[in-house]
């Protein structure tokens, strides 16, 4: 791919060749969803009868780095080396640019684009990524507004991210960047969007079968609770608002155990506000991530206790110790109450679990990566 005007990019046989080079995980999976459907909706879009040919090719395009400049001459040297007319470059990491958030930033001249996901927000993904591609591509392959120099004058691709929950506006370029045209998010909505988007991408419920320990000695916890009768003098007469109260403490616990004990927690080693910035967004982002998951697995507590509660207990047992008959109000609160006391087992039996399996569990492989990097290079800083 040259340094030419790609206002018309076609291939020698009459097809525009696109090529979506996603980072492995969960932008190979989107990029593969909506590669299925892609030509002919970008066909019917560009009318002319054009024809288009989208190739997916999954690789870590953002390892060692996340600087947007440097991802954009990496996606130009790649294209370079293939037979595309149009490269759109997907990654899950959120990227920074003059202090805001990127979300996609273009090149006409060499037909490039770089599309981050987590700006697109956590719901309808799939849907929002496929429009921003769509249109991604045909600004790329479209006419130009002006010469062969500068900017196109048009600025199409507003429509797939503007909402009133999404301050979208175009962003600062560098004069010596390969980018032409950039989009950036912005303002307190823009940071809720990004976080949530970034949530999404670390997939929380993927922490449930990670956690395989835990989980044991937390279904243990609470199959020996359920039986006891400490535990049901204790359950029944508690409240709503102390039930509550109990379950917020101990998924609190459970949230910060997992978090220190498997060294979540990121510390910049620079003093920069961006780093700054990043650094409370990444921790934002494992602390809601962490704590989705633990939500999950207190809900599954709930519904096993539950019946197990419904399958092991006698009531004539039951009602001689807490003076109490035991109805359907007494099984909730007991499940309740004891998916509270597993919960804090089940944060004791985390301890066994290997901090890689839980980063693999809290984390997408694009994040995994991205935080072994920063340990190592603080690591490297600490030995000089």
């Amino acid at each position: 791919m040259g340094t030419c005007d790609r206002s018309h990019a076609v291939s020698s046989q009459g097809v525009t060749v696109v090529a979506l080079l996603a980072d492995p995980d969960a932008p190979t999976e989107i990029a593969q969803r909506m590669a299925r459907i892609l030509p002919a909706r970008l066909a019917d879009k560009s009318g002319q009868g054009r024809r288009f040919d989208v190739e997916v090719v999954s690789e870590p395009f953002t390892a060692g780095t996340e600087d947007p400049p440097t991802l954009m001459r990496r996606i130009m040297d790649r294209g370079r080396a293939e037979s595309w007319d149009i490269v759109v470059a997907l990654t899950d990491l959120p990227l920074h640019s003059h202090g805001r958030k990127l979300v996609v930033d273009l090149s006409h001249e060499h037909g490039l684009a770089l599309l981050s996901l987590p700006p697109l927000g956590g719901l309808r993904l799939q849907t929002r990524a496929r429009r921003a591609v769509e249109e991604a591509v045909l600004s790329l392959a479209g006419p130009r507004a002006t010469g062969a120099e500068g900017p196109p004058q048009r600025q199409p691709l507003l429509g797939p991210f503007v909402s009133r929950l999404a301050p979208v506006h175009p962003g600062q370029v560098g004069e010596e960047e390969t980018a032409d045209l950039r989009y950036v998010v912005s303002g307190p909505r823009g940071y809720l969007r990004v976080l949530v988007g970034m949530v999404r991408a670390n997939r929380p419920w993927r922490l449930v079968p990670g956690l395989s320990k835990a989980l044991a000695a937390a279904l243990a916890t609470g199959a020996v609770a359920t039986v006891n009768s400490t535990i049901w003098n204790l359950a029944e007469p508690l409240s709503a608002p102390r039930l509550v109260i109990a379950t917020v403490g101990s998924v609190a616990l459970m949230i910060g155990w997992l978090i220190v004990d498997a060294q979540l927690w990121h510390r910049s080693a620079e003093v920069s506000r961006e780093a700054r910035q990043r650094a409370r967004l990444y921790n934002a982002s494992t602390v809601m991530t962490v704590g989705l998951g633990v939500l999950v697995c207190y809900g599954g507590l709930i519904a096993i206790n539950l019946l197990w509660a419904l399958f092991i207990l006698n009531d004539q047992v039951f009602a001689s110790t807490t003076r109490s008959p035991l109805h359907a109000p007494e099984y909730w609160t007991l499940s309740w109450f004891v998916a509270s006391v597993a919960t804090v087992g089940g944060a004791l039996g985390s301890g066994l679990e290997s901090d890689e399996a839980i980063r693999a569990a809290a984390y997408s492989k694009r994040e995994q990566e991205r935080r072994r990097m920063l340990q190592d290079g603080e690591g490297d800083q600490l030995v000089t």
